[in-house]
């Protein structure tokens, strides 16, 4: 009987063992802090933790500080998922630091221009465009912001703010300066012109800092800004009369976008988490709160909400989407000639 007795407790163990790692499984994300943290913590994170039986570790972080670490870990990542905006996650795919994305039937009801790579896909549209303030435009007259043009009208000389071109903003509008003049990624010469001859003298300051910015609009020293779509709802939501306007050109797409990363010890759980993610439901929260445009064709917004972001196939169709593969590896050193001609 002792034989018997003794395989019994064996498997017992064996089976508390399991059921503890079961219970212990922990998916690590990595992404955005502030409101998108408070977002994934608060309304998120605990469905997905009851129906999936998982515990959910966040990381906060920039999308540079994020990048940086998996670098830094490579070979030995925390992250199970990672949340960066599309420059850097372009970067992070190339890089081998995103794992294969399982199929699922929630990717096909994803807009085209979100399937960023081959392991990797955008979560929420954000349009690059023109923040303004509608009260001093209707005092002074003016009507909105509509093409990328305006940015050269002397009218605004010492009331624009553009963010400098560390910031994703800033590089969008170098881009959009060059494809106007007759250039491009690939020909970048023309943006650089446009920008240090015909748009530095309207710019007050080059502001990276979301809150700062803000801070520009409240106190009244500058208009019109380029900024993003949420940036502009989040603005709105305080009070403030601030609108969101399109280029007549068209606007540029940012994407916040998400992957599962090489390595994790729940590489199922991790794929899980971004379908999760892409779903209608999600993506109304993300909008609601992120002010982030839905990927997900199938996701419905209020009037309200679509009001200000980037909704619905013509609008996604009309957004502009800027070549990473080129600007990747030149962007340190446009970022230095940015420095020596447009910031001097």
């Amino acid at each position: 009987m002792k034989p018997i007795i003794w395989a019994l407790a064996a498997a017992s163990s064996l089976l508390a063992i399991s059921v503890a790692q079961a219970q212990d499984k922990t998916l690590v994300v990595g992404g955005y802090g502030g409101s998108f943290e408070t977002l994934m913590k608060e309304v998120v994170f605990p469905e997905f933790e009851k129906t999936h039986d998982v515990t959910i570790q966040f990381v906060a972080g920039n999308s540079t500080e994020n990048l940086a670490r998996l670098q830094a870990q490579k070979g030995n990542q925390e992250l199970d998922v990672v949340i960066l905006d599309d420059g850097p996650m372009y970067q992070a795919d190339a890089l081998g630091f995103c794992a294969p994305m399982a199929g699922a039937p929630v990717l096909d009801d994803v807009y085209d221009l979100a399937k960023l790579g081959p392991n990797s896909i955008g979560i929420g549209f954000v349009a690059t465009g023109f923040t303004y303030n509608t009260a001093w435009f209707e005092r002074e007259g003016w009507d909105p912001p509509s093409s990328w043009e305006d940015l050269k009208d002397e009218k605004y000389k010492g009331l624009l703010s553009i963010p400098p071109i560390t910031n994703t903003y800033g590089l969008h509008t170098l881009v959009m300066m060059a494809r106007l003049a007759g250039g491009g990624e690939k020909d970048i010469d023309p943006g650089f012109t446009a920008m240090a001859d015909d748009v530095a003298p309207n710019v007050l300051v080059f502001e990276p800092s979301s809150g700062k910015m803000s801070e520009l609009f409240q106190s009244e020293e500058i208009a019109l800004s380029i900024w993003g779509s949420g940036r502009t709802k989040s603005l709105a939501d305080t009070g403030f009369p601030a609108k969101f306007a399109y280029p007549k050109e068209g606007a540029v797409a940012l994407m916040i976008a998400g992957c599962p990363v090489v390595e994790s010890n729940v590489p199922e759980v991790a794929n899980e988490f971004l379908q999760y993610l892409l779903t209608p439901e999600i993506q109304v929260k993300l909008a609601d709160v992120m002010g982030s445009g839905p990927v997900n064709k199938k996701a419905e917004l209020t009037e309200e909400q679509a009001s200000f972001l980037p909704y619905g196939p013509d609008q996604i169709k009309s957004l502009i989407a800027v070549d990473w593969d080129t600007i990747n590896p030149a962007r340190e050193e446009w970022t230095k000639r940015w420095a020596r001609e447009i910031e001097r």
